[in-house]
């Protein structure tokens, strides 16, 4: 394609699951779209970097972004998943406490749950034990609403529509600067030349990537350009066979939460991920972490067999704050924060981003209308 001569209606930069869904979205409201990605392939960050888990809404503060997108994009979500045949289970998920001074914490998960209009069961020890024989718990939470998807089939199924209404999605292709000009916004992409092109509309949906291009964005006034902490997780196998049918998770801890069992789809366990904050992008997963995992896991799974873990994989969550900082809610910036007419940045699009994307996508669209 010849980017020097070539003018498009609206790009997204970033191929990750919620670019393509801002892609599709604004695709289907009529839009030329082209997606820009850095990498050879779709998806390679931290959309391939989760515990692929469709999240109930819990945590977030009431009225949040993460709230109410989490809430509204599950039901968009479990909804897209079975018109279009992608992988998913509707598992559900158990909150424990592992020790009677836990269960106060219990009662707030729930009623924050209830604000966000998610319900929980509460559910006594004994109960646990008859569902989960070999779980170690003074108490829990059932999250009926809680599942796991096939993020990847997900993201073919988002990239297939895309292309079926006439969008493109161009790999390989670095956006470096971006400068809004008068008749539009004029991105400079690296790929096996140095090109430009020019956009009526610009979403910038790079992921760890969308900082850094918000800094390299002439015409960007200093306050929309934001800074950015790495919390590094880690994700373990667990080899063989086990006792869980549904997911397992502690109570949340600062950053994240916690380290929990998630299941894939074919019914293999895997534990994490851990909160290590990092200077840079690193995805390494140092085997001398297993120790802290089995620690954790044992205090609600006694009989864990620490030699069937394996290191897995690492990911990278966005965040707007650091080690200190408490919650931070997604930030998308449109035209009435900058002032630059037909620009969104995505800033802190972790968990539970995959959950929000369809949501998210809506949202985007409704702020370049």
């Amino acid at each position: 394609m010849d980017y020097e001569s070539y003018k498009v209606q609206t790009v997204v930069i970033g191929a990750g699951v919620v670019g393509l869904a801002i892609a599709r979205e604004l695709a289907r409201s009529g839009r030329e779209v082209l997606v820009l990605e850095s990498g050879p392939r779709f998806g390679e960050g931290i959309s391939s970097r989760n515990s692929e888990v469709i999240h109930a809404g819990i945590y977030y503060p009431t009225d949040s972004l993460k709230a109410r997108f989490c809430v509204r994009g599950r039901a968009l979500l479990y909804d897209y998943c079975a018109s279009r045949k992608v992988g998913h289970r509707k598992c559900g998920k158990w909150i424990v406490a592992t020790d009677e001074n836990q269960l106060v914490r219990l009662d707030s998960i729930r009623r924050q749950a209830e604000a966000n209009g998610v319900s929980l069961h509460p559910v006594e020890s004994d109960a646990i034990t008859a569902h989960c024989p070999e779980v170690r718990a003074a108490g829990g939470l059932w999250s009926s609403q809680t599942g796991i998807i096939d993020t990847h089939g997900l993201m073919l199924s988002l990239l297939g529509e895309l292309e079926d209404t006439g969008g493109q999605l161009v790999l390989n292709s670095r956006v470096v600067a971006v400068e809004s000009v008068s008749d539009g916004h004029r991105l400079t992409v690296e790929g096996d030349a140095l090109v430009t092109l020019t956009a009526e509309e610009v979403v910038n949906a790079a992921g760890l990537g969308a900082p850094g291009l918000a800094h390299n964005w002439l015409g960007l006034p200093d306050a929309a350009r934001l800074r950015q902490w790495l919390a590094r997780g880690v994700y373990f196998s667990y080899s063989g066979k086990h006792p869980f049918n549904h997911l397992m998770y502690p109570l949340p801890e600062p950053g994240g939460l916690g380290v929990h069992l998630t299941l894939d789809l074919a019914g293999q366990a895997r534990f994490g991920p851990d909160v290590e904050w990092v200077d840079a992008i690193d995805f390494t997963v140092a085997p001398e972490r297993l120790r802290a995992f089995a620690e954790g896991i044992r205090q609600w799974w006694p009989s864990l067999d620490a030699h069937r873990l394996q290191p897995a994989y690492a990911g990278i969550r966005p965040k707007l704050v650091g080690p200190e900082g408490g919650f931070a809610d997604f930030r998308i910036d449109g035209p009435e924060v900058h002032g630059l007419a037909g620009v969104v940045h995505l800033y802190g699009i972790e968990s539970p981003g995959l959950t929000s994307c369809l949501a998210i996508a809506e949202y985007v669209k409704q702020q370049l209308s």
